[in-house]
């Protein structure tokens, strides 16, 4: 069974910073990229930060450039997402995504409120 769990979501005020987590399992993780992506209310879904299935290439939606940080442990199928200086505009729920040729998985999400 593919499961994607993201954790780490929370209240933050503004600058503050949050380490979100996405623990994979039920497929081979290493063979996927991984991404990130955000959802505020009234808004679509947006991809905010991508990392190959080695984790040697990244990259970042312009917003976002500068203070979040994805990486992985292939050793613990999990994706991370650091994210510093974090802005009222960042609040929105995060999901984790797995893509390998053709075959997506999602997570459920977790929210993210940066607000004072």
């Amino acid at each position: 069974q593919v499961q994607l769990v993201e954790s780490g979501g929370g209240l933050v005020q503004p600058g503050g910073s949050l380490r979100l987590s996405c623990a994979a399992s039920g497929f081979i993780f290493t063979r996927f990229s991984m991404s990130w992506h955000r959802q505020a209310p009234g808004k679509e879904r947006e991809l905010v930060a991508v990392i190959s299935s080695g984790g040697g290439n990244t990259n970042y939606e312009d917003s976002v450039k500068g203070r979040f940080t994805i990486s992985r442990d292939n050793t613990k199928n999990t994706v991370y997402l650091q994210m510093n200086s974090l802005k009222p505009e960042d609040t929105a729920q995060y999901y984790c995504k797995a893509d390998y040729e053709g075959w997506t998985f999602w997570g459920q999400g977790t929210q993210v409120t940066v607000s004072s």
